[in-house]
């Protein structure tokens, strides 16, 4: 959405804009590595527990668990790796037009205050 930077009168009215809802995203991208580790052991323990309770000595039946436990893993890292690009482009993004505001609203004299 656009941002109209002559409108907002007050810097920390346009930050609060620009950053309401990056927090969620940055959740996200953060936990979803743990999710897919919770899921990757949670079904690691399922497979063992179904092997220790059923005597499963099948290579095939013990693969089939372990690889369905570290799909978790996988879609955690799905999810959490695009979430903090986006994340970090927007927040790039939020800074960017927070200078820009700083520029349109508190302008630089012509040279007058720079140091030699």
């Amino acid at each position: 959405r656009n941002v109209k930077l002559k409108e907002k009168g007050d810097k920390r009215e346009l930050e609060i804009e620009l950053t309401s809802n990056l927090s969620v995203i940055y959740t996200i991208a953060s936990n979803a590595p743990y999710v897919g580790l919770l899921g990757t052991v949670a079904g690691i323990m399922i497979t063992f527990y179904t092997i220790g309770e059923a005597g499963l000595t099948d290579t095939r039946e013990v693969m089939v668990g372990l690889a369905l436990a570290l799909k978790a893993t996988g879609l955690g890292l799905v999810v959490a790796i695009p979430s903090m690009i986006f994340y970090n482009l927007l927040a790039r993004r939020a800074e960017v037009l927070l200078a820009q505001w700083e520029i349109l609203h508190n302008p630089k004299a012509d040279g007058a205050d720079q140091e030699i």
